[in-house]
């Protein structure tokens, strides 16, 4: 069996993480390894990890040496993977049992970059009743995803590693993940949908996903700063972007 390197950045996520510990150690594919970079929590999440990794030796817990946000913690991840796939998974969410199962056969032979829909749930895991990427079918290209055609949830997320030479992710502090898709699409991948719900999304209360603005903001930058598109590109670009983080219903 192929194996499977779990990519996760920690950070103060003591209450969540044995969740979603569980929710990996529950996978119906159990040929995976989970590469844990803690990014210097002030609470006991480095502890638990290594509780953990100490009954579970697929567990792989590491330190970054100062806070320096979760691209240096998932790089520290990444560049000890040693899987045929990379999967993503943040600290606070949660996959379906058969996630990992299912997304390897969608991708079977011929597909090296995929991800999935899935369902947003509150700070104490409960669902809010809402789902994202399931009503959209196919592929998408670097062109549909600057204009965030697919919203792509960082822990839905799969790569055929030996298909891409640099998976490596910018060093923002957020949106990393958002330019990291763009960089692998932008050579000529395309991002596959396996438009069923496989993945639990928490929604935090101090998540920026929650403040419009600075997402906002961090996408201008994105496209100005790391794509270096140009002004009216980027207006256009922007422009969908919001458009779509307004009006999308699923």
């Amino acid at each position: 069996m192929q194996l499977i390197s779990i990519i996760t950045a920690t950070y103060n996520s003591s209450s969540e993480l044995l969740e979603t510990y569980k929710s990996i150690s529950s996978q119906t594919l159990d040929n995976w390894e989970w590469l844990v970079t803690d990014d210097c929590s002030s609470d006991s999440t480095y502890q638990l990890l290594q509780e953990i990794s100490e009954k579970d030796q697929r567990v792989k817990v590491f330190k970054n040496a100062v806070n320096s946000g979760a691209a240096v913690a998932r790089n520290s991840s990444l560049s000890h993977a040693k899987g045929d796939f990379i999967a993503f998974i943040d600290s606070d969410d949660c996959w379906l049992p058969n996630k990992l199962e299912k997304q390897v056969a969608f991708m079977g032979n011929n597909i090296d970059f995929s991800f999935t829909a899935y369902t947003l749930i509150d700070h104490c895991g409960d669902s809010i009743g809402k789902t994202v990427d399931t009503t959209q079918t196919g592929f998408f290209t670097y062109e549909d995803m600057l204009r965030k055609k697919a919203t792509l949830g960082c822990s839905t997320v799969m790569l055929r590693r030996n298909a891409f030479s640099d998976i490596s992710m910018p060093s923002l502090r957020t949106g990393q993940d958002y330019a990291t898709w763009l960089k692998l699409l932008k050579s000529g991948k395309h991002a596959y949908l396996l438009n069923e719900v496989l993945t639990c999304y928490r929604i935090m209360p101090n998540s920026i996903s929650r403040n419009k603005i600075k997402k906002a903001k961090r996408q201008w930058q994105i496209y100005r700063e790391v794509e270096k598109l140009p002004f009216i590109k980027t207006v256009i670009c922007f422009t969908f972007y919001a458009w779509r983080a307004v009006f999308r219903t699923a």
